[in-house]
């Protein structure tokens, strides 16, 4: 394990006097009071979410820290767990195996659809159920318990800290998830996933139930955007050759039958889960963490997409904004010049 970059937690004192910290709680007070969305109830537990939390936490390559809100409340990861364990199955394997069982392709489709692409019977990408179903299949080890070490590790470095079960979640999951089920076997007929059918849901059931909290989002794609080593511990989550497949299906995928808009209007790698949380990250700059329960539609975190699309126009973060920002993100994170704008 790499030595802690010291120099991070100098980083971290500055950010606390730097005029971004005041933006943030700006955007906080501004969405709190909105009511929009529904906390999600299909799995019963997390239908406790009390809908009133809300935390932004944004983390820097360089490891400043700023974080207003709820920042520290645990709650289950859920569907953003399926692009880091896509990550960790591309390590296990290669690129070329894990696109034999598993597309890139976006799909319009709901994340729950027992839907496989016509052609090569491959569920078309890793952030839908079945491809995520596909992927968490791909993650080796010797038995049960060995496979979910390995996930629980590879969350333990993305943060910087252990994890553990909601283990309540994990069994109302695993009492809901026939249609999890169905696609499971469905594509175990067509060669996508191995016989453990029952071994592999449960991996998956708990993956989706791992406790984290907006902080850790915020470090797990501050990680990512620092090319795959965590900016604090200084450990390496994942091999760099892999983060250019997880950001980029990220971009395409990661937000549900959203994605689309999410990718036109935002313009960051992102990752949303039913949970409440939102991942995003500007490669080389930030990572971003959100979390509030109530969602839209199509699953999506409300308060957690108006302060993405905030911060992707107020200091151009979009990936391919090309126009001078409103803001100077540099600026405003060390406080240099930022005064006089007010």
């Amino acid at each position: 394990m790499s030595k802690p970059n010291l120099s991070s937690f100098a980083s971290s004192i500055q950010a606390a006097a730097a005029p971004f910290r005041t933006y943030l709680t700006e955007l906080h007070e501004k969405y709190h009071p909105l009511t929009d969305g529904k906390v999600a109830d299909y799995i019963p537990e997390l239908a406790l979410a009390k809908p009133e939390w809300f935390g932004i936490c944004v983390i820097t390559t360089d490891g400043q820290t700023f974080e207003v809100g709820d920042c520290q409340i645990d709650f289950t990861i859920q569907s953003i767990s399926k692009a880091f364990v896509y990550g960790l199955a591309l390590e296990h394997h290669d690129r070329a195996y894990v696109n034999c069982k598993v597309g890139v392709e976006p799909t319009g489709e709901a994340f729950n659809s027992i839907v496989l692409d016509e052609k090569t019977n491959r569920p078309y990408n890793p952030m839908v159920n079945a491809g995520a179903i596909a992927t968490t299949d791909l993650i080796t080890g010797k038995d049960a318990t060995e496979r979910l070490k390995r996930v629980l590790d590879l969350f333990r470095r993305y943060t910087g800290r252990e994890h553990d079960i909601n283990v309540p979640i994990f069994l109302s999951e695993k009492a809901t998830g026939d249609r999890n089920r169905a696609m499971a076997y469905l594509m175990r007929n067509f060669g996508m996933v191995s016989d453990r059918i029952e071994e592999t849901l449960d991996l998956y059931f708990q993956q989706c139930s791992i406790l984290i909290n907006t902080h850790d989002l915020a470090m797990i794609s501050a990680t990512l955007a620092n090319g795959g080593v965590n900016p604090i511990t200084g450990e390496r989550a994942i091999a760099a050759e892999y983060v250019q497949d997880v950001v980029s299906v990220m971009l395409t995928c990661g937000m549900y039958d959203y994605s689309g808009e999410w990718a036109y209007k935002v313009g960051m790698p992102a990752k949303s889960g039913v949970g409440g949380g939102i991942t995003a990250l500007v490669p080389g700059r930030l990572g971003l963490g959100t979390f509030s329960p109530p969602l839209d539609v199509k699953g999506n975190s409300v308060r957690g997409i108006k302060v993405c699309e905030d911060l992707s126009r107020d200091f151009g973060l979009h990936l391919f904004n090309a126009a001078p920002a409103e803001r100077d993100l540099d600026e405003w994170l060390s406080g240099s010049g930022v005064a006089d704008s007010w």
